[in-house]
């Protein structure tokens, strides 16, 4: 059986990456690995083993277009609420909070951040499918 090990992500600036999911996600560097022409960043919560590889790719200045397919990574927290205060807070951007649902049904509360790149992570409520 395959196990999720990582996603990668194309990122501009090493350091404002890093410290981005540091302060957004507790994440913290796992290992980095240095290349002639790039680095590979591999964080991780305390949690699980599933990480988040930034990739970065030397003497490149420009930003990297992000196409029009949607994507996005996901994380769950305990309290929603207080998760999107602090990102408003701490200056972090952070979409409205939402109440997503199927009819009557609840299927989760959420709000998206926006990483220093561009991309969207979706932060969830903890609980029913998303534990």
């Amino acid at each position: 059986m395959a196990k999720l090990v990582h996603s990668m992500i194309r990122v501009l600036d090493e350091a404002r990456s890093v410290r981005f999911y540091e302060r957004a996600f507790g994440l913290t560097v796992k290992d980095r690995l240095d290349f002639e022409t790039f680095t590979l960043i591999y964080m991780a919560g305390e949690e699980v083993g599933f990480e988040l590889e930034l990739t970065i790719n030397k003497g490149r200045a420009a930003p990297y277009e992000l196409g029009d397919g949607y994507g996005h990574l996901a994380v769950v927290v305990d309290d929603i609420e207080a998760e999107h205060a602090r990102f408003t807070a701490e200056g972090l951007t952070a979409g409205k909070l939402v109440d997503f649902k199927n009819g009557e049904v609840s299927v989760a509360r959420f709000f998206f951040a926006t990483d220093p790149d561009g991309y969207k992570i979706e932060v969830i409520q903890k609980g029913g499918r998303f534990r």
